[in-house]
């Protein structure tokens, strides 16, 4: 096991070394010049930057030199000082933008995840076990209407339903005038009245789909011979069916912890936008849109580092969880 997980970490490396390359050039890419857009922004607002500043800018990203320069100074500035460069929209560090919004959006991803788990697991291994029943049926039924209802129009009609049924807008995380207030008990009533409508959509295509992947593979290892043997032997039905092919069945649960990390910063966009959420999706929809390059570059490296340490968790849990793996059988 500890090679496994030495073996995985030397190739997260250079994978890392090479997505920051990626990211670099992919920021480089729209026509204009970083300095040009950020002087045109501030005649815009009846501002003006002088030339000293302008060169206080070319000298900190090295604007004005080779392109292998200016990566050298902006990888160098992220691992030493963790300066991810300067927002041209905000007018502020990149850094803080980003700090600013992650802690929302790992606190919804992760409420998101463990609600889709919760659901979809219970409901899997019922369907499974109780194949063509009744609820079997209904449960296959929401979940093709999960898999197909886009979550942006779901959300849309539970926005509607909640304010023309219950005079409760639910847009955003707080009402108006708790955005400012400080934490109070009925600061957090607002916040779980505002919350469950991002996790009930965020989820809702994550635990369709999930249902239908752990039916499928728990109705393929209950007909395999360790199960049909353990039975004759007389071993208990929930104990067979939840201590070894449900323990199998699990591998697609376990690998989609590595893409619920990237998705803490591009993950539900739509949706974000839609619920107008302060999340890290609208704000690289934004920095995109904008040609905010710094920003961008951050965000885009921030998810594919995220993408490795998820994968690299997903692997080793899966390693665990399934022998065969780290043993390559």
């Amino acid at each position: 096991m500890v090679q496994y997980i030495v073996r995985r970490l030397i190739i997260a490396v250079p994978t890392i070394v090479a997505i920051s390359i990626l990211s670099f050039v992919l920021i480089q890419l729209p026509p204009g010049s970083f300095l040009d857009d950020y002087a045109a922004q501030l005649a815009q607002q009846g501002e003006e930057i002088s030339n000293q500043q302008l060169q206080a800018l070319k000298d900190a990203y090295g604007l004005d030199q080779p392109v292998y320069v200016q990566y050298y100074k902006w990888v160098k500035g992220i691992v030493t000082r963790g300066d991810f460069g300067l927002s041209l929209e905000w007018n502020v560090p990149v850094s803080q933008l980003i700090w600013d919004r992650m802690g929302w959006t790992l606190a919804l991803a992760l409420s998101t995840l463990i609600c889709t788990w919760l659901l979809a697991i219970p409901i899997g291994v019922y369907s499974a076990t109780h194949q063509y029943s009744k609820l079997d049926y209904l449960f296959t039924t929401l979940g093709f209407i999960g898999l197909g209802v886009p979550g942006f129009m779901l959300a849309l009609v539970l926005m509607w339903f909640a304010l023309s049924h219950f005079g409760i807008d639910v847009g955003g995380l707080f009402s108006q005038q708790y955005i400012s207030a400080p934490w109070s008990v009925a600061k957090a009533v607002d916040l779980l009245n505002h919350a469950w409508i991002p996790i009930v959509v965020g989820g809702s295509e994550g635990w369709a789909g999930l249902i239908r992947i752990l039916r499928a593979n728990l109705l393929d290892e209950l007909h395999k011979p360790y199960v049909i043997a353990a039975r004759s032997r007389g071993l208990g039905e929930r104990t067979l069916v939840w201590e070894y092919p449900v323990r199998v069945a699990l591998n697609p649960f376990v690998s989609s912890v590595g893409f619920a990390l990237p998705d803490l910063v591009s993950g539900g966009v739509i949706l974000s936008v839609v619920l107008s959420l302060p999340t890290a999706g609208p704000l690289l929809l934004n920095a995109l849109t904008a040609k905010d390059m710094y920003l961008a570059g951050a965000l885009i490296l921030l998810i594919g580092i995220l993408t490795i340490v998820g994968m690299l968790v997903s692997d080793i849990l899966l390693a665990w969880l399934d022998p065969r793996i780290r043993l390559g059988v």
